[in-house]
């Protein structure tokens, strides 16, 4: 197939739009009618043996797992998604039925959030990729910096599933438990970023592991936050921690890649349900503030600093 003929093919699968469109796919933009809130605009890319392998993983999931991937940006600011462009570089040797197979993974995703692919772009390329551009729509966009001493920590979603999933995949332990549906199959949590943005100021996706992104939202707030240990393991991650052989607090602090929501409110905001409390935002001392020491471990009465480490991508 030429590029005309694919493009065609992506556009049956991939629909005619969505809500607030004027023209999707076809022409050399998208168009979008004006929007009556902020709008947010984020950017996501997924390149073969950086973030996945060909042989974990098959074509509708992988472009439903890049969609996801990008919208849990739009989450994280409690935007509404008003759709999706996608530039995908194919190498030599990919056949029609898995760039179908892609488009069909990625009309998943969007079906489940209410958006549509609007447009994008093909190229040839020596690796395969996957670069996702969502625009959303949000009423009180949430910030980084915007964490306030005395918030309440609030979490929803899983912790450590998905990198437990992972190396089920590196030890080709393969299987269809929880964790490996977790890396496979992420979900952006809109539902519950667009809830928490009538309440809260400051939000951030755990993408590239919860010390991480904690660290990056305290360190652009210029608070300190303590995280309850406790709260971060759940029984899911326990069983998928024993069968690995695994710590299940290093997998939920470390792991990565589980779209998780961190947000920052007043213990009061009617949050309970989706999120839970985790811990709190307090005043950063002077010391801490030299030491690096943004993010602390509560155990057992016991607070230590937590290192900034996840998933970093040039390490």
């Amino acid at each position: 197939m030429n590029e005309a003929q694919r493009i065609a093919s992506l556009a049956k699968i991939l629909g005619s739009g969505a809500a607030g469109v004027e023209l999707g796919i076809g022409d050399d933009a998208a168009i979008l009618t004006k929007a009556a809130h902020p709008l947010v605009w984020s950017i996501d890319a997924a390149v073969e043996h950086v973030h996945f392998e060909l042989r974990w993983l098959d074509a509708e999931c992988l472009g439903y797992r890049a969609t996801m991937a990008a919208l849990s940006d739009l989450a994280a600011m409690g935007a509404k998604p008003r759709g999706v462009l996608s530039a995908l570089v194919l190498p030599r040797g990919l056949d029609s039925a898995w760039l179908d197979g892609i488009a069909r993974g990625q009309r998943r995703a969007c079906d489940d959030l209410a958006t549509a692919v609007l447009g994008g772009n093909l190229s040839r390329g020596a690796e395969l990729s996957i670069t996702t551009s969502v625009l959303g729509e949000a009423v009180r966009p949430m910030r980084r910096d915007r964490v306030r001493a005395g918030d309440t920590l609030w979490l929803a979603g899983s912790l450590g599933l998905a990198r437990a999933g992972l190396e089920r995949l590196l030890k080709s332990m393969l299987s269809t438990d929880a964790d490996l549906q977790a890396w496979r199959y992420p979900r952006a949590l809109i539902e519950a970023g667009v809830a928490a943005a009538a309440f809260a100021e400051a939000a951030i996706d755990v993408s590239d592991g919860l010390a991480l992104d904690a660290s990056r939202l305290a360190q652009a707030s210029g608070v300190a936050l303590e995280i309850d240990a406790h709260e971060c393991v759940d029984e899911a991650l326990r069983a998928a921690a024993t069968a690995l052989g695994m710590a299940p607090l290093e997998l939920a602090l470390f792991g990565g890649e589980d779209y998780a929501l961190l947000v920052a409110a007043a213990e009061d905001a009617p949050l309970d349900g989706v999120f839970r409390r985790i811990g709190r935002a307090r005043a950063l001392t002077t010391a801490e503030r030299a030491r690096g020491e943004w993010v602390w471990l509560i155990e057992k009465g016991c607070a230590t600093p937590l290192e900034a480490r996840g998933f970093e991508h040039f390490d």
